[in-house]
């Protein structure tokens, strides 16, 4: 009984989806939808990331795209470098011709030379070159080395790279307004606006030229690195740098020089003036004389002469 309830009902179910079938669409639509439902309630069960994950993934979608497109350019840097180097040697002469050749083979030339020849042990020179950047090191290596004993070397650098990106922004803003006012200059009427303008042109041309010659001179000291270079005989001597100093002992010994420097000038204005002391003394010795013994004599030509002391009278005899 079972199984043929359990037919019927399903003959049953099986009619009446076929006569829905036939009756309408919606029907089926609707059944072909359940597992679309049923999927995307299954979706919606699923367990939804954390806002702090999302925005992590976000984070670091946005940092992985702003790392690939930033694009790292290397700058380049104007720096100047200075140097200087003392180096003693047997013969000052041939040292002098032996640094120009080594200089000039790294691609520097001689600016400045001084010497001074008064023996051949105590003879010195200063010259002074212009060296590329690129073999700058390199020269002062050769030069410590081969010319004779180094005995001090100092070097400096200066970076001037926004001093130099100054100099050129202030020199393109000179020109365009140096365009601007000759423009200006072609749509003047009178000749009051042409001579106001003229001369606001003749202002600006002229900080133009100062920002020229700054450019250059840049472009000058960062081209070329500047060594000077003194040479010593064997026996002459090396200037000590001074070793600044503070505190009192540095105040004493600042005074002790200053009480000298006042000291030597106090002699030299005394030794200035000593010939002529020696030379007006006597005279104005001899000036004063005259003057003394001349005022005497008028003195005792206008006294008068005292009348002598009256005696007494002689008492009368016969008074007496």
């Amino acid at each position: 009984m079972r199984r043929i309830r359990y037919g019927i009902t399903s003959s049953l179910a099986a009619a009446v989806l076929l006569l829905a079938g036939c009756g309408g669409g919606g029907a089926t639509v609707q059944s072909a939808s359940a597992p679309a439902v049923a999927q995307d309630m299954n979706a919606e069960a699923r367990p939804v990331p954390t806002a702090s994950k999302a925005a992590r993934g976000v984070a670091k979608t946005d940092q992985a795209g702003l790392v690939s497109d930033v694009k790292v350019t290397r700058q380049d840097r104007q720096v100047i470098y200075t140097g200087s180097m003392t180096v003693r040697v047997k013969q000052v002469g041939d040292a002098v011709e032996q640094a120009k050749q080594i200089v000039t083979a790294a691609g520097g030339y001689l600016s400045s030379e001084q010497s001074s020849s008064a023996s051949k042990a105590r003879e010195t020179a200063t010259l002074e070159f212009k060296i590329p950047p690129t073999g700058y090191n390199a020269a002062l290596g050769r030069l410590g080395k081969e010319l004779g004993t180094q005995v001090s070397m100092k070097q400096s650098t200066q970076d001037v790279t926004l001093q130099v990106a100054d100099v050129e922004s202030r020199l393109k803003s000179a020109e365009r307004s140096l365009e601007s006012l000759r423009t200006l200059l072609k749509r003047a009427d009178t000749i009051g606006q042409v001579l106001d303008v003229e001369r606001e042109i003749a202002t600006r041309q002229a900080d133009l030229e100062s920002l020229q010659a700054q450019q250059k001179e840049l472009a000058t000291q960062v081209a070329m690195a500047t060594l000077t270079l003194r040479l010593l005989g064997p026996v002459a001597e090396a200037a000590q740098p001074e070793e600044e100093s503070d505190g009192f002992l540095a105040g004493l010994k600042s005074g002790w020089k200053a009480l000298l420097s006042s000291l030597v000038v106090l002699l030299t204005l005394l030794g200035a003036v000593l010939p002529w002391l020696l030379v007006s003394l006597p005279l104005v010795a001899l000036l004063v004389y005259l003057v003394r013994r001349d005022r005497a004599r008028r003195g005792g030509q206008g006294r008068v002469p005292a009348a002598p002391p009256s005696r007494p009278a002689d008492p009368d005899p016969g008074t007496a």
